[in-house]
């Protein structure tokens, strides 16, 4: 599967239980660890566990494991890696300390979401 198929799965597995403030980061020309970053918050504990767990049940449902998944219990901060797409699903107050997005978005990236937006 593409990465940019790959990125649509997860984004509609994150869609799909109302993940909130989602944000999808092209990361290719920063690092080899991945080609994208998806970002999204969950409202509460059970919500971050349900989002990370779904998009691992449904990459899995669509032959893509994943390679490796870590915080699910927890709830605070769940990662899940596809390779190619890492997910991060967090709660609001651990997204806002970590920053992840600022850390990894340029500033071009920024104005063309900005504008899409508007």
């Amino acid at each position: 599967m593409k990465t940019e198929e790959l990125t649509t799965l997860v984004v509609d597995a994150l869609e799909d239980l109302k993940a909130v403030d989602l944000h999808v980061i092209d990361v290719r020309d920063k690092t080899s660890i991945t080609d994208v970053m998806v970002i999204a918050s969950g409202t509460s504990s059970r919500h971050v566990r349900s989002l990370a767990e779904n998009v691992a049940l449904t990459a899995k449902r669509q032959g893509i494991p994943a390679l490796g998944e870590e915080g699910i219990d927890a709830g605070e901060w769940a990662l899940i890696d596809l390779g190619d797409v890492v997910v991060h699903v967090m709660q609001p107050e651990v997204r806002d300390f970590y920053q992840l997005a600022k850390l990894w978005e340029t500033d071009e990236q920024s104005t063309d979401e900005a504008s899409q937006a508007g």
